[in-house]
């Protein structure tokens, strides 16, 4: 199965832009999203919350990360087929280490990042929980002046003044983020480029 075009340009709001199949697990509820979790300016939205599978997900990840355990988590990277840590094929743990040796330890951001509230996407009728919140919305509405002061500050924070000009040319989220599906199954964990803390 490939990518339709909703998936796409969905993936690339959250800067992302995958190949390959990602269905939801036959048999397994899928969320439904409350009503205004898209219609609402982002500063109304009500509090994203887990569904028990994305948050059981969450808790092994995350316990992991604090264990350190680069192996733990490539292994779990690798119970799914079209998991991404990079865009360029390297296999995760591979990767991963790579980031490690260079002053980017995986498992510190991941903890960093589940730290942060999670936002919530539908991607061809599954949802997405995304790690930070603000790499769920698209990059029209991560225009600082969209934002409210709190989340100005956080995405200061979070991706500094050359993140936010590339969100000002139009570009989705440019910073490290995760994502778990509403069904537990880890979607991706992207690290921030060349230049991004």
């Amino acid at each position: 199965m490939t990518w339709s075009r909703a998936a796409v340009g969905a993936l690339a709001g959250v800067g992302l832009v995958l190949l390959g199949a990602c269905s939801p697990e036959k048999g397994r509820p899928q969320p439904v999203l409350p009503e205004d979790s898209l219609t609402q300016p982002p500063h109304e939205r009500q509090p994203v919350v887990l569904t028990e599978a994305a948050a059981e997900t969450r808790d092994e990840l995350l316990s992991y990360a604090q264990a350190g355990s680069l192996t733990r988590l490539s292994r779990k990277a690798n119970e799914y087929e079209d998991f991404v840590s990079n865009f360029g094929g390297t296999p995760h743990r591979e990767f991963w280490d790579l980031m490690r040796r260079t002053g980017v330890d995986p498992n510190l951001r991941l903890q960093a990042l589940f730290d942060q509230p999670p936002g919530m996407r539908e991607i061809d009728g599954e949802i997405w929980f995304v790690w930070p919140d603000l790499a769920a919305r698209d990059a029209g509405d991560l225009i600082p002046e969209k934002l409210t002061f709190q989340e100005r500050r956080r995405l200061m924070e979070l991706i500094g003044d050359d993140g936010i000009e590339k969100i000002r040319m139009g570009e989705g989220y440019p910073g490290m983020r995760t994502a778990i599906a509403g069904n537990g199954r880890w979607i991706y964990y992207v690290l921030a480029q060349d230049g991004e803390d």
